[in-house]
């Protein structure tokens, strides 16, 4: 698994707005904070142009709202202990896993190499569940306290 920039960036802003929003790893139901990309970005040091980039396809996803204006902003749309990091990376990155650039799934091989496909299949399984099972909620939990 290779993780890019944009999947890394991605992750640090949805930890930010949920710890904005009060999701302090308590499985929280805060999702109402809004959180301004400026910030987001001065926070976590992400370009900002290439942030916004990404807060669209988290948007799209359905995994932040956004609201215009002033006072504007992001936020989550569900609860941190509702939102997994495997919902994050496929967002901004689609499949888990790729080999030369195709979903696991796809990769077809034949004669002495057949059984590659096994093999990056449960690379693939073995990403998902680690993935799947953690929510923004635990990552909150090991975050340092800040006071």
């Amino acid at each position: 698994m290779f993780v890019s920039a944009r999947s890394d960036y991605a992750l640090r802003a949805m930890l930010a707005v949920a710890a904005a929003a009060g999701g302090g790893g308590d499985g929280g139901d805060r999702v109402g904070e809004l959180v301004k990309a400026a910030s987001l970005a001065e926070v976590q040091d992400i370009p900002l142009s290439f942030l916004q980039g990404i807060l669209l396809d988290l948007r799209r996803a359905g995994l932040l709202h956004s609201h215009r204006g002033a006072d504007g902003g992001y936020a989550l749309t569900r609860p941190p202990d509702e939102i997994t990091v495997g919902d994050v990376l496929r967002a901004v990155g689609g499949s888990l896993t790729t080999v030369r650039g195709l979903p696991a799934e796809r990769a077809g091989y034949h004669g002495v190499a057949a059984g590659l496909t096994d093999v990056w299949l449960a690379v693939h399984g073995a990403i998902a569940t680690v993935v799947d099972s953690t929510t923004l909620a635990d990552l909150l939990t090991h975050a340092p306290t800040t006071t």
